[in-house]
């Protein structure tokens, strides 16, 4: 189950984008009448004026589920996740309809609601998508719906706005971080496909607390597009890099690392590593022919043993 939030100021729009699809279907519908699509508009427009300072007064959230959970979903059954949906997110004593879409090969509804409570008051938008994510997930796992293991299973098409340019750069960052030996090549890839890339500091030093990412006038912490991209994480990734190019790089060394007392590679460059080892150790255990010259010293000694015993003989 996700939940897609936005906030406008025209209910004229949202209501005619919602209720107009041919596969639209009213739900339910809660202090607006429904006569036809103009009376429901006029409806909310009429409850906003208790609030005219208010003037992004327009809720939209569409609910989506997994194709996954189609056969677990009814019209009745939707209607009663959305209404449990704005218990928790605390969209209540509100006008609000309830629209059902069967355009796409996933279950959906769209919840429109007018952010000026019937008593005239401001139902807050404070942390509203953060409390969304949390929600939809809580939900989720609560009714046994389809969690999708990673962002790979998203559909990109189906995205707009922030969530698309979210989407975009966590797979941009994590194809980039793939490859990226040191942050300067991180940086390069990323700038490539223009996508900007920018530290956060413990205030006074530098010592690096986060990283975030920037598209076009979006910005976003690398938490916050996904638990992989925080700046632990993506350091953690580029150091297993450069330790997977040392390891790949080993082999190449030992065999082209000259070792001239022994003259190890005084042999066809196609030799293999493991010949290579097995001749290496056979000359290491083979005795050394020693070419230096006799002690003078040991010399002397013999010539007067020598002497000695020519002298004892007679």
């Amino acid at each position: 189950m996700i939940g897609k939030v936005t906030i406008g100021s025209s209910f004229g729009g949202v209501v005619r984008y919602v209720a107009q699809k041919p596969e639209a279907r009213l739900i339910h519908a809660e202090g607006v009448r429904m006569e036809n699509f103009q009376t429901a508009i006029d409806d909310f427009n009429m409850q906003r004026k208790l609030n005219p300072d208010l003037r992004r007064a327009v809720g939209h959230v569409s609910l989506s589920w997994s194709k996954n959970d189609t056969e677990k979903l009814t019209s009745e059954i939707m209607m009663q996740r959305a209404k449990e949906y704005m218990q928790k997110m605390k969209i209540d004593d509100t006008q609000y309809l309830l629209v059902e879409h069967r355009d796409k090969n996933h279950p959906h509804v769209h919840l429109i609601y007018n952010r000026v409570s019937n008593e005239g008051k401001t139902i807050s938008d404070r942390f509203q998508k953060e409390r969304n994510q949390k929600i939809c997930k809580e939900m989720t796992l609560k009714y046994g719906y389809y969690l999708g293991k990673d962002k790979s299973q998203v559909n990109r098409l189906q995205l707009t706005g922030a969530d698309k340019v979210k989407y975009e750069l966590y797979d941009a960052v994590t194809a980039a971080s793939a490859a990226a030996q040191n942050w300067h090549q991180l940086e390069t890839a990323l700038r490539a496909q223009g996508i900007s890339l920018a530290f956060k500091y413990k205030s006074g030093t530098n010592e690096i607390q986060g990283i975030s990412f920037g598209k076009g006038d979006v910005k976003i912490k690398g938490s916050k597009i996904d638990r992989s991209l925080s700046y632990g994480k993506l350091n953690e990734k580029i150091q297993q890099n450069q330790k997977g190019l040392i390891v790949e790089q080993t082999p190449l060394q030992l065999v082209q690392k000259p070792v001239s007392p022994m003259k190890i590679l005084d042999r066809p460059a196609t030799s293999r590593t493991d010949d290579f080892e097995n001749n290496l150790l056979k000359e290491l255990l083979s005795p050394v022919e020693s070419h230096s010259q006799t002690d003078p010293y040991e010399l002397r000694r013999r010539k007067k043993r020598r002497k000695k015993s020519k002298g004892q003989s007679l």
